[in-house]
């Protein structure tokens, strides 16, 4: 062949190629990102519509339905639609071409949603537009865990003070925390005491809305200053809410107190987390399609040290679940399996043959050629996978 006799002829030719495919495989292995699974590219789309209180049926028929015609007949490359109806939620799920373009995709997804808030019940809130991606897997789980702090701080902290710290590392998403106990200001109605005064639970909640507001009142100018006037009437301290005014009633002003509790809460609490029988609180780190899990979980826990430090002492972050453990593993194994292989084979060689010329020609074959294969799949945006 052709190429054998050029090599015959230029020796020193192939030594170099074969040095620069060695130092070119050894960067590449370096800088691809390495991970269990390769990119999955699914182009799919979910749509959340939220109102609390609508059944299923009401929730598809009032909402669903609408959503799924108006995107039919608006966005361009859609395969099927798959949609979900649950008490007060409406999840649709929009499958796109292979070849469509998400970024165009979600784009129109989200317009043609907005435009139907008018359609919509009265107090709809704008959905809730998610790009899914298979490759977007948990790879951290952080457990928060105090024995002084309520299931309520723990979620607070979570939610305020840790999660917003990790979303800053390059190529993680956090979601919201698990567990604990969301903050909520709850108002606890004595409905004996609304009847015998006339009142209804929409009269507090008007009387709460108009009263709990803050609005610009124009500027005034007193010689080179201009001041900024507004009406403030929200609260500063959430007891003083108790002494808001609800309504006249015979000639008598009735106060929010004497028809209702207002207080410092949380939420219904919809999920619970135990790690090692303690009430705790869990974080989710996600990485992006094409962030590397080994340097994420990496960059995570090099930035826990410092979050740890603006955190309360009694209040402790730890890793659960690592997935960069399993990568390394199973990275290692293949590793490990290459390199018997290789040497098995020059050994078969070397003793059918018993040439050390050819054994050797093979055992540094095999080597270039998966590197060349490494440096071939990083230019086409591949990951160092198990796959």
């Amino acid at each position: 062949m052709w190429i054998v006799r050029l090599a015959l002829r230029r020796p020193y030719t192939f030594i170099v190629m074969a040095m620069l495919i060695a130092i070119g495989g050894v960067l590449t292995i370096a800088r691809t990102p390495v991970d269990i699974f390769p990119e999955i590219n699914i182009p799919v789309i979910s749509v959340i519509w939220q109102f609390s209180g609508l059944s299923p049926n009401e929730v598809e028929g009032r909402m669903v339905t609408i959503s799924e015609r108006a995107m039919t007949t608006t966005v361009n490359s859609i395969e099927h639609i798959e949609s979900q109806s649950l008490a007060g939620v409406g999840l649709i799920r929009v499958f796109f071409q292979p070849d469509a373009s998400i970024g165009a995709a979600n784009a129109e997804v989200t317009a043609i949603n907005q435009t139907l808030l008018r359609t919509m019940p009265p107090g709809t809130t704008p959905p809730l537009i998610i790009r899914y991606s298979a490759s977007n897997v948990p790879i951290l789980q952080l457990a928060l865990q105090s024995p002084t702090l309520s299931e309520q701080q723990l979620y607070d902290y979570g939610l305020n003070f840790i999660r917003t710290q990790l979303a800053t590392v390059q190529g993680a998403q956090v979601p919201l925390p698990w567990g604990g106990k969301a903050r909520s200001v709850m108002v606890d109605l004595d409905s004996d005491a609304l009847y015998a005064k006339g009142l209804s639970a929409f009269d507090v909640s008007t009387a709460l809305g108009n009263q709990n507001v803050i609005l610009p009142a124009g500027t005034a100018k007193i010689g080179p200053i201009e001041y900024n006037i507004r009406t403030n009437s929200s609260p500063d301290i959430l007891e003083t809410l108790n002494d808001l005014p609800v309504k006249q009633v015979g000639g008598a002003t009735v106060y929010m107190r004497d028809v209702a509790q207002v207080r410092d809460g949380f939420a219904v609490q919809t999920n619970m987390v135990h790690v090692d029988g303690r009430l705790s609180a869990l974080l989710a780190v996600l990485k992006t399609p094409t962030a590397s899990t080994l340097d994420i979980v990496q960059r995570v826990k090099d930035a826990l040290p410092r979050i740890q430090a603006t955190l309360p002492p009694e209040l402790e972050v730890k890793p659960l679940f690592d997935q960069s453990v399993f990568v390394r593993a199973s990275l290692q194994g293949v590793l490990r399996e290459a390199i018997i292989a290789a040497a098995l084979t020059g050994l078969m060689i070397l003793l059918f043959l018993g040439s050390w010329r050819s054994t050797l020609v093979i055992v540094v074959s095999i080597p270039l050629a998966i590197l060349v294969s490494v440096i071939t799949l990083s230019l086409f945006g591949e990951t160092l996978n198990v796959m």
